[in-house]
């Protein structure tokens, strides 16, 4: 009997883009969702199940779209509406589902809702927002106090953020109301889910922390919702949370809440063996029975892995793209990623982000097609996309093999994970019964007696009996 099929994101390669900065269609600098439309056969070619697109919907970009002035549209700098669903209609030809970026805890100052609000203490929006007569000495995210006194009506709304993304108060019903038609106005036209911006702080009790149980009772209805697809669709949430206790809490007490919680311990864990197996093991331990981990190295917010985590040595990055991809759950990779492409250092008068994040957000370097003055400078620390394709001992060509490996070994894609002792700086583990992933995350050669056949290395070798400094090998087991 032939077992049920599992739901797409089980399993699978998650590519997350920049739209600004993957592809521009129209030579105006800014990437766009025509852009990601026409690299689609790339992605394809690569192997990914997957795009999640950063924010996609009209905004200042006071917070470059985490600012959200209409959650049912697109910024013109992407394109349009339209240009979305035939992206998404592209990429559902290919196998390719497409996730958005939500950002529910807060929205623009310049969406009809918040200058509905604070037109008047009467609004009967006024509630939408968090307002109050006087501020406590709260600090934002970005510095500086939380509340923003408006002397119109002379009262101070909340702001985790910046003052040009105020906070909405999801303690009333309206609110949760009209983000439930949100997603489905989304979920309708075929978006296969969201990644839910800063999911673990969206509700906030009148003194303005966040309020976990309101917060989950939240996340259960948009499981509820979600469900209610066929295929269901995707939550996934950014739990930035240092706790994994806490972490795995979102994905609920009967995985009710969301289907995959980024794991930000293991994205900071750096390049060490011990560290590495310590969370993976305490992950897989918290994790309620069902649940699936996600993984990821780089995102958005932080420095690129192969500069933060290995010193830009093409084999380190060999060697965590293999740790990346050979774990038991779903794996995000951040464009370039493929690349190991490094940050890019900004000029002072370049920087574009309040908070100094463009360095890891600098366009991408296909090779084929230059980019015309780009909205951000182009690194000229990595080969591109085009050099890559062509080059045999590429990561490029290294991450499609893996990929291509893992999406057709039935144990790197649905087996288990049973970590194996292997000594000092090496890390080891078993997926599913046939097949093993070893590790030297060291510079001193190591000796490895599991035997079995070499599938793949990340220093291009054949002996399974030993492992190089920084080298990683995938083994079918006998």
């Amino acid at each position: 009997m032939a077992r049920p099929r599992q739901p797409w994101w089980k399993g699978a390669l998650l590519y997350q883009i920049y739209p600004r900065s993957f592809a521009d269609s129209n030579d105006d600098g800014i990437g766009d969702l025509p852009g990601v439309r026409a690299r689609l056969d790339y992605l394809q070619w690569l192997g990914v199940d997957g795009i999640w697109l950063n924010p996609t919907f009209p905004s200042p970009n006071r917070d470059w779209g985490y600012d959200v002035a209409d959650y049912c549209g697109v910024h013109p700098d992407l394109g349009t509406l339209t240009d979305l669903d035939e992206l998404t209609a592209a990429a559902a030809e290919r196998d390719i589902q497409v996730v958005l970026d939500l950002v529910p805890a807060h929205t623009s100052e310049r969406h009809a809702w918040f200058r509905e609000s604070r037109s008047a203490r009467e609004s009967p929006r006024r509630d939408w927002y968090i307002w109050r007569d006087e501020a406590d000495e709260q600090q934002s995210v970005f510095g500086g106090n939380a509340w923003t006194h408006d002397e119109a009506t002379n009262q101070y709304y909340h702001h985790l953020f910046l003052p040009e993304q105020p906070d909405l108060n999801w303690l009333n019903r309206e609110v949760r109301d009209a983000f439930e038609d949100i997603l489905r106005f989304w979920f309708d036209r075929g978006i296969a889910g969201f990644r839910i911006d800063v999911v673990h702080e969206i509700v906030k009790d009148p003194p303005a922390r966040p309020n976990p149980p309101q917060i989950h009772d939240l996340l259960r209805r948009w499981r509820t919702l979600a469900n209610d697809y066929e295929p269901e669709r995707l939550l996934l949430g950014e739990t930035w949370l240092l706790d994994l206790h806490e972490l795995v809490t979102f994905y609920g007490s009967g995985a009710d809440e969301l289907h995959l919680a980024l794991n930000f311990p293991f994205m900071f864990a750096g390049l060490e063996a011990a560290a590495l197996v310590d969370v993976v093991k305490r992950t897989e331990e918290l994790l309620p029975a069902g649940a699936t981990p996600v993984w990821a190295l780089s995102n958005h917010d932080v420095v690129r892995f192969p500069t933060r985590i290995c010193d830009e040595n093409d084999a380190k990055a060999r060697c965590a793209l293999l740790l990346l991809l050979g774990l038991r759950g779903t794996s995000v990779l951040y464009y370039g990623d493929e690349l190991a492409m490094r940050q890019v250092a900004i000029p002072q008068e370049r920087v574009l982000d309040v908070d100094g994040r463009d360095g890891a957000r600098t366009p991408m370097p296909w090779g084929d097609v230059e980019w015309r003055d780009p909205w951000l400078p182009l690194g000229d620390n990595v080969a591109g996309v085009a050099e890559q394709r062509a080059d045999p001992d590429s990561v490029l060509t290294f991450c499609r093999e893996l990929v291509a490996l893992r999406r057709s070994r039935e144990d790197l894609t649905t087996g288990g994970y049973a970590s194996i002792d292997a000594g000092p700086g090496v890390w080891c583990w078993r997926r599913g019964n046939e097949t093993a992933i070893a590790l030297n995350l060291s510079d001193t050669p190591a000796s490895l007696e599991l035997g079995g056949e070499m599938l793949l290395s990340t220093a291009g070798r054949d002996d399974p009996s030993s492992l190089e400094p920084w080298e990683g090998i995938v083994l079918a087991l006998t």
